[in-house]
């Protein structure tokens, strides 16, 4: 009889453990669908922006429209211009692509696709690479002056402000000018959990790419939110060619994000 009670005593502890063993493990993930064709570690800069909707609005294909955010960091963002140092690039067999690094700046407007999903539509970019124009969008125009600095100032005596600073500039033969400068104290960054986001073309607006990525993220202001501001000096340029219309004079910077690293894989469906 005791032997019995022993024996169902360790069955009830066994089938104890099984399901708590159960409940830690995470579920299996579903398999990856489509080809992964690079992967990158890139340090970006990202200006969230205000421009003329009408201006914008020429950009975006029939039936796409604008995602514009009512609240939160992104509030009233139409437009973002996103200074890009690829720091690595690599294909899915971790061998470098063409140069294996390269410096460009992109513009992404946050819409919905017609089927109502919420996406990033590239409606141009500057780039350094010959090779990277007209680039996976159509819409890249090669830079033929460009110019990136990165530098980093900390105190001998180890207190005190950190300041960096940032420097972009960007041209293209038409005339098409992106400008970036800045110094700020540098600061604490939060690591996001790592996402998928779709950036489709304004050009072939058919054709997209699905980024699986993971940053840390660090917003030194924000016109919104209100962080502290730890901006020392800012001015941002854009102007000629076919970008003429969309930085008028009357855009509105609203977001300064500093994403010091991403992590990202570039995959087509």
């Amino acid at each position: 009889m005791a032997r019995n009670r022993a024996s169902r005593c360790l069955l009830a502890i066994t089938l104890l453990g099984a399901s708590l063993a159960a409940a830690q493990t995470p579920p299996a993930q579903p398999p990856t669908s489509g080809t992964m064709v690079e992967s990158s570690n890139e340090a970006r800069f990202q200006l969230d922006l205000r421009v003329p909707e009408a201006v914008l609005a020429a950009y975006l294909p029939p039936g796409w429209t604008p995602n514009v955010a009512t609240q939160g960091a992104a509030k009233d963002c139409n437009l973002r211009a996103i200074f890009i140092d690829r720091v690595t690039i690599n294909g899915p067999d971790g061998k470098p692509v063409g140069k294996g690094s390269n410096r460009l700046v992109y513009l992404a407007a946050p819409v919905k696709e017609p089927g109502g999903a919420n996406v990033q539509l590239i409606i141009g970019g500057l780039t350094e690479d010959p090779a990277d124009a007209p680039g996976p969008f159509g819409n890249y125009l090669l830079a033929t002056t460009h110019l990136v600095q990165r530098t980093t100032s900390s105190p001998a005596t180890g207190a005190g402000q950190i300041i960096d600073t940032q420097d972009w500039n960007f041209t293209a033969a038409t005339g098409e000018h992106l400008e970036l400068h800045l110094k700020y104290e540098k600061g604490v960054a939060n690591r996001g959990t790592p996402n998928e986001v779709r950036f489709y073309s304004a050009k072939n607006p058919a054709f997209f790419q699905i980024s699986k990525q993971e940053q840390v993220l660090d917003i030194l202001r924000n016109t919104t939110t209100n962080p502290p501001d730890r901006v020392k000096e800012f001015t941002f340029k854009g102007s000629g060619g076919s970008y003429a219309k969309l930085f008028d004079g009357t855009e509105k910077v609203l977001s300064w994000d500093n994403i010091l690293w991403i992590n990202r894989s570039v995959w087509l469906p």
